[in-house]
């Protein structure tokens, strides 16, 4: 299956009123993970890589063809859309140049004007390539290699100004935050959501899918969120499996030390949430293979 640009694919979501899950890739086992729940299912996905997981890997051309070349190994027929998640602007240009299928910018932390200007040169670059852009006003809580925000509420007409530069899909911020959500928490808020939702009239995106409880998720869907992002959720699911396979002496019988052995239970549970998050938010199966763009 010939790699695609998430616009069409989330402009569907956003008028079926489901949603399209975004899962970060940190290696060559998340990314045969997240494929095979994908090929499973028989629905679209988006993979994602941050700026830090890129940089581990070994930049962005490494994971542009590493995860083509894995989607061809597998034989993945489903939609795949290669995500740059949360880029600077350098970053950006970088995955767009390397030949991702879709890349974000995130000027949340610039001046507004800069943080829109940039965006337009983005969305320019990008569109010349068929590849589909998400941008951020409003900061989403938590920290995101390294860039750090307070979770602060998405300005309604930012929002709108920001819509206007031609991206294709846009992530507010609605009260979210990354990484594990603490006790206090005070939920999405939806009232937020709504007027973004009445003001911008495109997909939007929900950060920090990791840990919100379902119905809050499946009711944000409803008003408009289109697109989940989630790696924290996959990445202690991860570390669970793999620390049972290890306490239970596993890998000290026989070849169990072999890491294609110590790995797999931990695999396999991506694959598992994968599969169950994807179930809740509607993610539609493939009735038609949509062209390359």
């Amino acid at each position: 299956m010939p790699l695609v640009n998430a616009a069409e694919l989330v402009k569907a979501a956003h008028k079926g009123h489901y949603c399209i899950g975004a899962f970060n890739t940190n290696n060559l086992e998340w990314t045969r993970a997240i494929l095979a729940g994908a090929q499973e299912l028989n629905v679209p996905v988006i993979i994602q890589t941050s700026m830090g997981a890129a940089k581990y890997m070994g930049g962005y051309e490494f994971c542009q063809t590493m995860i083509e070349a894995t989607v061809k190994a597998m034989g993945i027929t489903v939609p795949v859309v290669i995500h740059l998640d949360h880029g600077n602007y350098e970053a950006a240009k970088e995955a767009i140049a390397a030949g991702y299928n879709s890349v974000m910018f995130d000027g949340h932390d610039l001046d507004f004007e800069d943080n829109l200007e940039k965006t337009k040169e983005i969305v320019k670059l990008a569109h010349a390539k068929g590849i589909s852009v998400e941008a951020e006003v409003g900061s989403i809580g938590g920290e995101e290699d390294g860039v750090v925000g307070e979770g602060e509420l998405a300005d309604v007409e930012e929002a709108k100004t920001l819509a206007a530069t031609g991206i294709d899909f846009l992530a507010a911020g609605i009260g979210n935050i990354h990484g594990q959500y603490p006790d206090n928490w005070k939920g999405l808020h939806f009232d937020r959501l709504q007027e973004l939702n009445d003001a911008v009239k495109m997909p939007l995106v929900l950060h920090g899918g990791s840990g919100i409880p379902q119905e809050q998720v499946q009711k944000a869907i409803t008003m408009g969120i289109s697109k989940l992002n989630i790696n924290t959720e996959c990445q202690l699911a991860f570390a669970k499996a793999t620390r049972e396979y290890i306490e239970a002496g596993k890998d000290q019988q026989g070849k169990g030390f072999d890491p294609r052995k110590m790995l797999k239970p931990g695999t396999d549970a991506i694959t598992d949430t994968f599969k169950e998050i994807t179930g809740w938010i509607g993610n539609k199966p493939v009735k038609m293979v949509p062209e390359a763009l």
